[in-house]
C-alpha cells in the first residue's frame, strides 16, 4: 500500500516539491555558511519525493543553534517551501482522490518551515507523515 501511495504522490506533487527542495539546496550550498540549510534541503527533498512509511521526529538534544538556524532558514526559504506546500495540499484537496495527498501536504508544513533539529526515519504507519 505504502508503494502505491507513494507513487501517486510522486506523480501528484512529489517530484515538484522534490525539485522545489533541491533548488533550495543549491541556493543555500553557494555560500559556506548556509551549507547546513543545504544540507537539510536535501535531505527533506528525498522525504518529499517518497514519503508514506518515513516520519519526522525531533532529535534530542537539539538546542538554541538549531533556533537559530531555524529562524534564519524560515527568512531564506522556509516560507516559500512552506508556501509551495499550502497552494499544492490546497489544489489536491480540490478532488476526493486528492484529499489525503493534500493533507499530506499541510502536514509537512511544519517541517518546510523548522528543519533543523529533526529527523527522517523509517517506520512508522501509513497515515504518519
Amino acid at each position: 500500500m505504502r508503494t502505491i501511495l507513494n507513487v501517486l504522490w510522486l506523480v501528484l506533487s512529489g517530484i515538484w516539491l522534490a525539485l522545489g527542495y533541491a533548488i533550495a539546496g543549491i541556493v543555500c550550498c553557494l555560500l559556506i555558511i548556509t551549507i547546513p540549510f543545504g544540507i537539510a534541503s536535501f535531505r527533506i527533498a528525498g522525504y518529499a519525493l517518497w514519503p508514506f512509511g518515513r516520519r519526522i521526529e525531533r532529535k534530542p538534544g537539539a538546542g538554541v543553534p538549531s533556533l537559530i538556524g531555524n529562524i534564519i532558514w524560515v527568512i531564506l526559504v522556509g516560507w516559500e517551501l512552506a508556501l509551495a506546500h499550502l497552494v499544492t495540499g490546497a489544489l489536491l484537496c480540490l478532488t476526493i482522490i486528492g484529499i489525503p495527498f493534500g493533507i499530506a501536504n499541510f502536514k509537512m508544513i511544519p517541517i518546510s518551515l523548522v528543519p533543523l533539529g529533526h529527523r527522517i526515519v523509517d517506520g512508522g504507519d501509513i497515515t504518519d507523515i
